[in-house]
């Protein structure tokens, strides 16, 4: 806990990889803490009243963020952070120290299309910062059923966005039919629709400066659904003349702040850079094919959808838990080469707060930059040990193409069940071609995220192939630094998938 009558300089991390980064920076002259405990996930951790007491007493606080962090966690670190505090966020700022960035690719193979929701655009014009929030809400649909969107977290739970079934209510801004998401961000969302035919949602979106701002309104839209029919019928019926049908690929409902509209944001080959093609929303219609009929699964969490066992319609989510992104992937300490690049930002940082202790932070430094640089070349020969045939890497959580960029190893696939269904034999057959046609020895799993790899482990098992761990973004009780953990990971690699 940091203290506020200190001499030390009082420092704030999220993560407890940059807690360890800092302290070798800041040696005795520090006392860092994170948000974010070992063994927690910076995804989904909600801050507690002890965090923003630790927040308040910081002289300087570091983030990873391009939306690494639950946005709980950034608005508490900023909300909190006194005023001749430094809060540094360290992707952004890591790019002057030669820090390498790579677009966060998603590339799931589904067989309609995946259909999400994304703020486009920072909202500067409007002074928006990292906590600012937009607001899509659901006011109005048509259609001959209920339609829903809901989003399945990692342990199977869900939350429900937009729901047709109980009305909407303007009387309360829409608030059971909204979702909040920050500037230039998405995220994923499984929509089911309860009969076939033509459906119609008419969304509107607001920009929340800040908690005390009067929203700002970025427009209103209505989109249009084919579900179960013909979508160029649908689109007539829609008065469309000359209708874009999104069938395929990654899309998103979009409210542009730059432009202040609400608009369809697509790529067909599901890369996910959304950058390729913008459409209004009255040219478009959203293809729900028969081939979308699902049953409704077992489970209270889903009894808002009906009874189990009926049918409808379903665009699923895709991505397994609550994933609200930008565009770059946030994982770079998993090239030893960003995490150096951080450390030297680190280190200047610690610097300007404190210039007294300029050469200390420059020594220390200057040897952590040592043992980096041999950390580097560590992984780098111990994953060259290891046959290039079986350099494929399996995990449940998308965090690792750092890794395989930087250190010659492909990344097979980030297996988890379709999150919007129970497991299924085609689920697992799935699986098991994948990793017997690849003919990989091993799938790796987090330590910290064991609860959501149950086929994975099931299918390996089976097959007789090893599960083992790999570290992503937290330490446990046996890996407890960032060096211990990037060389477990080659270890673990070599060890596991075979090698001299």
């Amino acid at each position: 806990m940091l203290a506020a009558d200190s001499d030390r300089l009082q420092v704030v991390t999220t993560t407890g990889i940059l807690r360890d980064l800092v302290s070798h920076v800041g040696g005795d002259r520090v006392d860092v803490v994170s948000l974010v405990p070992d063994n927690g996930d910076p995804h989904t951790y909600e801050p507690t009243l002890r965090d923003a007491r630790n927040v308040v007493y910081a002289d300087v606080a570091f983030s990873n963020y391009a939306m690494l962090e639950e946005q709980s966690i950034i608005k508490t670190l900023d909300a909190n952070i006194g005023d001749d505090a430094v809060n540094v966020s360290l992707v952004e700022e890591s790019v002057k120290y030669a820090a390498e960035l790579i677009p966060l690719v998603e590339d799931v193979n589904l067989d309609t299309v995946w259909l999400g929701l994304r703020a486009q655009g920072d909202g500067e014009q409007y002074g928006a910062t990292r906590t600012s929030e937009v607001l899509l809400s659901a006011t109005a649909a048509t259609g001959p059923g209920d339609v829903y969107a809901y989003l399945t977290g990692t342990f199977g739970d869900t939350d429900v966005y937009f729901d047709s079934s109980d009305g909407f209510d303007a009387a309360t801004g829409y608030k059971d039919d909204t979702m909040s998401l920050p500037a230039d961000a998405h995220t994923h969302l499984s929509w089911a629709f309860t009969k076939p035919g033509v459906y119609t949602i008419t969304l509107t979106a607001q920009l929340r400066v800040d908690d005390t701002s009067r929203p700002t309104d970025l427009g209103e839209a209505t989109y249009t659904f084919a579900v179960g029919v013909n979508p160029v019928e649908a689109a007539a019926e829609a008065g469309m003349t000359d209708p874009v049908v999104l069938d395929k690929g990654h899309a998103d409902l979009a409210a542009n702040l730059d432009e202040g509209t609400l608009e369809v944001r697509y790529d067909p080959e599901g890369g996910g850079e959304h950058t390729q093609h913008a459409y209004a929303a009255d040219e478009v219609v959203i293809d729900v094919p028969a081939k979308a009929l699902a049953e409704i699964p077992a489970g209270g969490q889903y009894t808002f959808l009906g009874h189990a066992g009926d049918q409808i319609y379903q665009l699923a989510q895709a991505v397994l838990g609550k994933h609200v992104h930008g565009e770059i992937d946030p994982h770079l300490w998993q090239n030893v080469r960003n995490a150096m690049a951080y450390v030297q930002l680190i280190r200047d940082t610690l610097i300007g707060a404190d210039p007294a202790g300029a050469r200390t932070y420059a020594a220390n430094t200057q040897a952590y930059l040592t043992e980096l640089e041999a950390t580097d070349g560590y992984v780098r020969d111990v994953i060259a040990r290891i046959p290039q045939k079986n350099r494929y890497l399996v995990t449940t959580h998308d965090a690792f193409a750092y890794l395989a960029d930087a250190y010659d190893i492909q990344v097979a696939g980030f297996v988890t069940p379709n999150p919007s269904a129970e497991e299924s034999l085609a689920d697992r057959k799935k699986l098991s071609e994948t990793l017997r046609t690849l003919h990989i020895p091993a799938v790796f799993l987090e330590p910290n995220l064991k609860a959501r790899s149950s086929t994975l482990t099931q299918v390996a098992a089976e097959q007789g192939i090893a599960v083992c761990a790999i570290y992503g973004d937290t330490f446990d009780e046996h890996v407890t630094s960032y060096v211990q953990m990037m060389r477990f990971n080659a270890d673990s690699l070599l060890g596991c998938l075979g090698g001299t």
